[in-house]
């Protein structure tokens, strides 16, 4: 058994023979959705969270142990490890209690208290720590020597080595950390002169939060604002509160030493104690506030990958614009590009043509349905295809990134003989088809769809990102013989050098009938199979199972159910009625058990169903720009981007609105996601409007009928009865809970 089995069940509350069997597998080279997906059995059902937590926790404790060792070597290696210290070490369960017993042997520059104790000065420093009733200024004289020139001198020195040694105490530390951690505040101040450069942190100007309390996107905030150089900042706790704990620890009585140590205690917090916890404590802030962002930005991204798609339809897909017109191509069902070309809808000459155009190439292509895109002239070329009455659905589509793609290597290798703005029309239409297969060839980070994205930590968000767009993709499952090897490379096992070899190999074959093909692929072994095998779909193959999520391993399985119910194995496919009679104890082995049987059984229901609901079409107000929007308005719009903040809102006017968690729902909730989903379709309450600053608030709840309103409108109705799912309320306004009582004088008196 591992050394981090332990320390790690105990701090996730999972059982030991789950965490052992989970490092067991990431050993073997398992990847975490095949450890999800077929290996339940062992692991007792752990999701994809739980599992990377156990990875998570398992590279920290490899570090930490490494560290340990470091420190371990360096304090022997000067002949100052003791007993005590190891066992001090030993007890250390975290970095900062680790770096707290290695502080006093830690190499460091030359120091106050180094050249104290260089002059001779360290007796004295014990005398004052003593704490006797001494003739203090007589005693710090007979330290008198060329380098220390007066008794004030001495007592300087003296100070500076015991502020030296308050701060490397580790539980003079300890205790600090926990009231920084309980009783800190991060304050801001603006630079002097810079209150109009920096203006967009007016906010941030005077500004003071308990860092306990402070949410990601303002810590965020200030910290981008102190990097810019428009604000200054502070964590601390009150002061005299810092320097009371310290010298209540050193402090003894009232002795004629008490008042040197008192300086000595105030000059370590200040110089020593304070910037260090300070910096220590700004990093752990940034750290948090990071993982927040990317826990939004991964959700967020995880949401917009597994947004519906149209399907395998013929799509005609444009990227609108006004000057240089609109390109558009046609796609057949696969998403291949069949023709391109340019219209200009909106010069008034030039309509009647362009209509007989866009007619003609929906006749010729097949056309089932219209991509257009949201950026510049989006809504306007959006009127135009309607207005055709074609008969056929128009969607307007995301196309955040679609520049980036358009001009990325990727699209450069799809389509070498076309210009940019044919391969940015083809993304849109594709991303319509497919979302996760289109967006999968961007970075991540080009979506657009988190919180001070550019803020964090880039190494940890891309890490963050990349395993969102794994878990996604394996999630949904990839069809091996229409792939790009883009999304090929993201599923389980495989990675950029298989996809390329998998695409050379199908190229060759033609396409693939059998996933037991796949192990004629250059360098795909077994193990990679193993792990790749249950995502990779192949429909109309030799193999009935081969466009399932059923593991290959369990196909005998499957056939001898199959045999028990006296049916061949297609027969059992979307068979309810034949698979409840399967008793899953009776097939269950060593390698498959119980939970993975269910699993099977239900995957044999529908077999390869795709877990994304289709798309739907949706219709903006008759508004297209910031000047239509008027306070009151109550208009549909879709859910762009989710912070902890709000959300974002397009209304179809080029600016989204901003939605704050305050104005979500009736109830209150902290994280807008807890109610709310990327392109979900929403009512929205414009509540203001600033053009100069192009920002529009909205409201959600007040769209909606609340719990307040409709309590307050029966109470003054007499007693009649209450709307459906809410009970009668017969309290007066002024003993309603304060939010709704609001609420309820709102209705009736207005602002």
């Amino acid at each position: 058994m591992s050394d981090f089995v332990q320390p790690i069940a105990q701090k996730l509350n999972i059982k030991l023979q789950q965490v052992e069997a989970v490092l067991s597998l990431f050993a073997e080279g398992a990847t975490i959705p095949f450890i999800a997906r077929y290996r339940k059995d062992k692991t007792g059902a752990l999701d994809e969270v739980q599992i990377q937590q156990i990875q998570d926790e398992e590279k920290f404790l490899k570090e930490f142990h490494e560290r340990k060792t470091f420190i371990e070597k360096t304090i022997t290696d000067q002949k100052k490890m003791t007993e005590v210290l190891q066992a001090k070490i030993n007890k250390a369960t975290t970095l900062a209690e680790l770096e707290d017993i290695y502080l006093p042997y830690k190499p460091k520059r030359k120091t106050k208290a180094q050249t104290a104790r260089e002059n001779g000065l360290e007796p004295l420093a014990n005398f004052l720590l003593e704490q006797k009733d001494i003739d203090i200024v007589a005693t710090a004289t007979g330290f008198i020597n060329e380098k220390v020139l007066d008794a004030d001198a001495a007592l300087q020195g003296a100070r500076d080595i015991i502020a030296e040694q308050i701060n490397e105490n580790a539980p003079v530390r300890a205790k600090l950390r926990k009231l920084f951690e309980n009783e800190a505040t991060l304050q801001s101040k603006v630079v002097a002169d810079k209150e109009t450069a920096g203006i967009k942190y007016k906010d941030y100007f005077e500004f003071s939060e308990f860092i306990s309390k402070a949410p990601s996107h303002r810590i965020l905030a200030v910290l981008r604002g102190f990097l810019e150089g428009f604000l200054r900042i502070a964590i601390s706790p009150a002061e005299e509160a810092a320097l009371e704990m310290i010298e209540a620890m050193y402090i003894k009585g009232m002795s004629t030493c008490s008042d040197q140590l008192r300086k000595a205690v105030k000059d370590a917090y200040r110089r020593l104690l304070q910037p260090s916890l300070e910096t220590e404590f700004r990093t752990a802030l940034k750290t948090k506030a990071d993982e927040e962002a990317i826990n939004v930005f991964a959700e967020n991204l995880r949401q917009l990958l597994l947004s519906s798609p149209i399907g395998s339809k013929r799509i005609l897909a444009i990227d609108p614009g006004y000057r240089t017109g609109c390109k558009v191509v046609c796609l057949d069902e696969k998403g291949e590009l069949q023709k391109t070309d340019l219209i200009f809808p909106h010069e008034t000459n030039k309509v009647a043509a362009e209509a007989i155009k866009i007619k003609n190439l929906v006749q010729q292509y097949g056309i089932e349905v219209f991509a257009i895109g949201d950026g510049t002239a989006g809504r306007e070329t959006d009127n135009f295809i309607k207005s055709l009455q074609l008969g056929l659905p128009v969607f307007l589509v995301n196309e955040d990134g679609a520049s980036i793609y358009s001009a990325s290597e990727i699209a450069r290798e799809e389509f070498p003989d076309q210009d940019i703005t044919v391969r940015g029309a083809v993304s849109i239409g594709r991303r319509l088809m497919d979302p996760l297969a289109e967006l999968v060839k961007l970075d991540p980070k080009s979506i657009g769809v988190g919180q001070y994205q550019h803020d964090v930590n880039q190494f940890r968000l891309k890490e963050r990102l990349d395993a969102t767009v794994i878990s996604c993709v394996n999630n949904v499952g990839v069809n091996l013989n229409t792939a790009s090897k883009h999304l090929l490379s993201y599923v389980s096992g495989i990675g950029s050098t298989l996809s390329d070899n998998i695409i050379k190999y199908r190229n060759e074959i033609g396409k693939f009938t059998s996933r037991k093909q796949l192990l004629k692929v250059p360098r795909l072994g077994g193990k990679a199979f193993e792990q790749c095998a249950g995502f990779l779909r192949i429909k109309e193959g030799e193999e009935l199972l081969d466009q399932s999520a059923v593991h290959p391993e369990a196909y005998l399985l499957v056939e001898a159910m199959a045999k028990d119910l006296g049916v061949e194995v297609k027969a059992l496919i979307g068979k309810e009625e034949l698979l409840i009679k399967v008793d899953a104890k009776k097939y269950a082995t060593e390698q498959i058990g119980e939970l993975t049987i269910k699993d099977i059984l239900n995957e044999l229901k529908k077999p390869g169903l795709d877990p994304r609901s289709e798309a739907a079409a949706f219709e903006f107000a008759n508004i297209y720009g910031i000047d239509d929007v008027k306070v009151g308005m109550e208009v549909p719009g879709v859910v762009t981007n989710i912070t902890r903040f709000g959300a974002f809102i397009d209304i179809g006017v080029k600016q989204d609105g901003l939605v704050h968690v305050s104005e979500i729902s009736h109830t209150y909730i902290t994280d807008p996601s807890a109610v709310l989903k990327l392109n979900q379709h929403v009512k929205v309450k414009v509540l203001e409007v600033d053009t100069v600053r192009k920002r529009i608030a909205l409201s959600i709840k007040q769209t909606e009928e609340g719990p307040a309103r409709k309590q307050y409108a029966k109470h003054n109705s007499g007693g009649r009865e209450a709307a459906p799912g809410f009970t009668t309320v017969k309290k007066p306004v002024a003993e309603l809970p304060l939010q709704d009582a609001l609420a309820a004088l709102k209705q009736k008196f207005g602002k």
